[in-house]
């Protein structure tokens, strides 16, 4: 692919009226649904953009996305879109300060072929004049933890479709956070030597059992002691070690992503008592999950 590489002017897409700062400050808190979490494959002759914000712009005027010359969102700092079309050529740019002459409407200088079944990273460079900035999946995954899909205003791009994904085929691999880590930490040189043999274990099975692995998520699980702050920062530490140690048995470093659920997906229930029984009955929640896609990366 050839391109290269917050309150906020709101968008409404009847005749497509911008409305102040003002107007936006009501609606915030619904601009954005959900985190992201790794996109699946699509199916041909489909091709899929996931387009990005990085978090912390300073920017305060919307990015807007065009495809084709027509609208398709509005991203905030931290924001996202994902969408479909059909393979062949289009043209693709996110104009920041787009109003009143909306540049990306009326020009569309950056078009390529896109490839059927082929997913493309874009992130918003809003210093380079509306020009999209194709990133690799590894890059854009851990870019993307965090920021969340942007939903204010609806699609007006005639040439984007529902996405027909490919049926993905996961398997999880659960690992005790115990048998890996002592208790609350999370470092490469913390990982005991029983927990290097799981993992070596682990990855014999993955490449035993798998014909093509495509994508390996991994993803840390705490307990409910400490802040959910605190637990998602070392849930997230504990995945980044993880994915560290199954790249260093042989799995391919862009196949290979680091999440964090925190506190929140507990498997234990009613545990109470002092610190160090509640630490025994909640150990089944340190734990974490090596999910395989057969059906993810292209």
């Amino acid at each position: 692919m050839k391109f290269y590489p917050s309150k906020l002017l709101a968008v409404v897409l009847s005749g497509m009226i911008i409305l102040p700062l003002s107007t936006f400050a009501q609606v915030e808190t619904s601009a954005f649904g959900n985190g992201y979490t790794p996109v699946a494959s699509v199916s041909a002759p489909q091709a899929q953009i996931v387009y990005y914000r990085s978090a912390g712009s300073n920017e305060k005027a919307a990015a807007h996305v065009y495809v084709d010359g027509e609208y398709q969102a509005a991203l905030l700092s931290g924001g996202y879109t994902t969408f479909c079309v059909a393979a062949g050529s289009h043209s693709l740019g996110a104009w920041v300060n787009d109003a009143p002459g909306y540049q990306g409407k009326n020009q569309q200088p950056y078009r390529d072929t896109l490839v059927a079944g082929k997913t493309y990273f874009v992130k918003v460079d809003s210093g380079n004049n509306g020009r999209p900035l194709t990133v690799s999946r590894e890059q854009a995954e851990q870019e993307l933890q965090g920021l969340k899909q942007q939903v204010h205003t609806l699609s007006r791009a005639s040439s984007v479709q529902q996405c027909q994904y490919k049926a993905s085929q996961y398997k999880d691999y659960t690992l005790s956070g115990d048998v890996l880590f002592a208790f609350g930490k999370s470092a490469r040189r913390d990982v005991s030597g029983q927990g290097e043999e799981a993992v070596r274990q682990l990855v014999s099975q993955i490449k035993q059992g798998t014909v093509n692995v495509n994508h390996i998520t991994v993803t840390g699980h705490t307990d409910a002691i400490g802040s959910a702050s605190a637990n998602q920062r070392l849930g997230l530490q504990r995945a980044q070690t993880v994915r560290r140690m199954i790249i260093e048995n042989g799995i391919p470093a862009r196949s290979v992503s680091a999440e964090s659920a925190g506190s929140n997906e507990p498997v234990s229930q009613q545990c109470s008592g002092s610190r160090a029984e509640r630490i025994s009955c909640m150990a089944p929640d340190r734990r974490v999950v090596v999910r395989v896609d057969a059906n993810r990366l292209e």
